[in-house]
């Protein structure tokens, strides 16, 4: 169930309400828009346990250090959390994560069904649509954690450095990384690194940025975003600041 300035209402009848939403929002331009950002980051999912960002930090580093140790508890993950988290899911922390086949969040946070809201697309990049798959995790499922996870060796960063001529749409994602490159020294040498770092922290940023919602829950202190790397080589997660 969620609250609507104050009243309970379904899921579904929030799905309505949004779709409302957007197309009164097509219908009387961005002044319309801006006012209804306010009143959805409004809403939120009645969480019977609510967790803090410091505390979702805290589960996410202990569970990666049970996976770099082989020490995985591989919790919540029976058929009887699977039947709970059908009727309802409180994910405590949202990932936006990269892509890459190597660098699932679930495995390397050592976290189960429910417990982790995951966005991932190459590069890690922020768009339109994982800002707004951010806010509803955060707006309508309650989580108060948001961590930008990068990760070495990424090959959408790669092709950003290289700059080089991209078939298809692929040329989308590496537009949205290149940004990053300007904030990096390039020089001699490997610098890779470097850049990976400096894209964590320009989504990171470009994420606070961009969402009159995730802003809203920052300024009232119901959100965190953090930017971190994972090393493919290592499994360990090292959180950016």
């Amino acid at each position: 169930m969620s609250r609507i300035n104050g009243s309970v209402v379904g899921r579904r009848d929030f799905l309505k309400f949004a779709s409302m939403v957007g197309i009164a929002a097509t219908a009387f331009g961005d002044n319309f828009w801006n006012s209804e950002q306010t009143a959805v980051a409004d809403i939120h999912l009645v969480n019977p346990n609510p967790i803090s960002p410091n505390e979702a930090v805290r589960r996410l580093l202990d569970g990666n250090q049970r996976f770099i140790h082989q020490k995985r508890k591989y919790p919540d993950q029976s058929l009887e959390h699977l039947r709970l988290v059908a009727k309802a899911q409180y994910p405590f922390a949202a990932i936006l994560g990269c892509a890459d086949s190597r660098v699932p969040a679930e495995i390397v946070f050592d976290q189960g069904l429910g417990d982790l809201f995951v966005v991932r697309v190459a590069g890690n990049v922020v768009s339109d649509t994982v800002i707004g798959s951010l806010e509803y995790s955060t707006t309508v499922l309650g989580s108060q954690l948001i961590v930008v996870l990068g990760h070495r060796r990424c090959g959408a960063v790669a092709e950003a450095i290289k700059n080089e001529l991209l078939p298809g749409r692929i040329g989308l994602i590496i537009e949205g990384i290149k940004p990053s490159l300007e904030r990096v020294k390039l020089r001699t040498g490997d610098n890779m690194q470097d850049v990976v770092i400096a894209n964590i922290q320009y989504q990171t940023e470009k994420l606070q940025e961009s969402s009159t919602i995730l802003a809203k829950l920052l300024r009232e202190g119901k959100l965190k975003i953090v930017g971190a790397c994972y090393d493919i080589d290592t499994g360990k997660v090292n959180i950016i600041t």
